[in-house]
């Protein structure tokens, strides 16, 4: 699997190059029948959310799709998710301008899922910088979640 659709803070390209992946290509993608939400407990930063994707017939996620240089290069990811204990790593199928591909992303685990959670500005910052490959509507709807 050369791919990692990305929806929370590493949809940050810059952050994902500090993490160390080796990034071929990134574009925007989108993921059907997902909702995003911020119900993983923050470690980091106390009584805030992480992103976090959940099944919802009809609902979208938005997000960046990684071209990884070798298959093996998600691995550097695992480490950051604490996988496989805040979050589960598995394929799903996305869409992009040129089509369905298949690609690693990850799910937050049920036991650090806590209700009514927004994230931090600055974890919300990493999702908006993500821009160049988001839906105008799409970034609105991250920008909601901004504290006044």
């Amino acid at each position: 699997m050369l791919y990692y659709f990305a929806y929370g803070s590493n949809m940050n390209p810059e952050r994902v190059r500090e993490r160390g992946l080796e990034v071929v290509s990134e574009r925007g993608a989108r993921l059907a029948h997902f909702h995003l939400t911020f119900n993983k407990m923050s470690r980091d930063h106390s009584g805030h959310g992480h992103a976090n994707i959940e099944f919802r017939r009809g609902a979208h996620t938005e997000g960046v799709l990684y071209e990884l240089s070798t298959p093996r290069e998600i691995l550097k990811m695992d480490p950051y998710e604490r996988a496989p204990w805040n979050y589960g790593r598995d394929v799903v199928e996305v869409h992009t301008m040129d089509g369905a591909q298949w690609a690693w992303t990850y799910f937050a685990n049920p036991a650090v899922h806590v209700a009514d959670l927004a994230p931090s500005a600055d974890y919300l910052a990493h999702l908006l910088a993500g821009a160049a490959h988001l839906s105008d509507g799409y970034l609105e709807q991250l920008r909601r979640w901004l504290p006044d």
